[in-house]
């Protein structure tokens, strides 16, 4: 059972798909994600990649996130992120989109699309983490000072063999272990700690 841990919707039970399709993220891996950024929350832009319940994002508006963006390839999954999007009472809050994920990348960055916060959890078995930090950082979809949080099944991402004009933009990287998970804090430079 997933459900909002707290802030406005604390306690709403959310749906999502059955089977083995979609692997949500632990309550554990939420908890301890949220806790790591709780004071930063607030009147903040979130992207959740990835989407599949939608449970990221929602629990951030939840804890006063001025929005969130949800993104996922599959209508299945978008169908239950509207759902839980209903059942929370976020819909003002929130925008879906059906789209692959380095399309929308590619869109928003040529649109000054930018968040503050961004979350995604990719297919394990795709190894897609290290592209998907090139992507964000090379397409400015990320603000400075922002935070990108990645969710992957092993230690994976060799920052170092990043190129260069990444690496110049990552101001921190941190590493977090769940149970079988493990999650990356990835700081962009700029913004107002510097």
């Amino acid at each position: 059972m997933m459900r909002i841990i707290t802030g406005k919707a604390r306690g709403v039970r959310l749906a999502t798909l059955p089977g083995d399709h979609v692997r949500p993220t632990t309550e554990m891996a939420k908890e301890g994600i949220f806790s790591a950024i709780q004071f930063e929350v607030e009147g903040k832009r979130f992207l959740d990649l990835f989407a599949g319940s939608g449970q990221m994002g929602l629990e951030a508006i939840s804890r006063g996130a001025a929005s969130a963006t949800f993104v996922d390839c599959s209508e299945d999954s978008l169908k239950i992120v509207r759902k839980n999007i209903e059942k929370t009472g976020f819909a003002l809050q929130s925008k879906v989109i059906r789209s692959e994920y380095g399309e929308f990348i590619k869109a928003s960055g040529k649109r000054g699309l930018q968040f503050d916060l961004l979350f995604a959890d990719p297919p394990y078995e795709k190894d897609l983490t290290g592209e998907l930090v090139k992507r964000l950082v090379r397409a400015g979809l990320v603000a400075p000072g922002g935070l990108m949080m990645l969710e992957t099944a092993a230690d994976e991402v060799d920052f170092e063999a990043l190129p260069r004009e990444v690496r110049e933009q990552i101001a921190s990287v941190k590493q977090y272990k769940f149970a079988r998970c493990f999650v990356y804090f990835v700081r962009l430079k700029g913004g107002e700690e510097e």
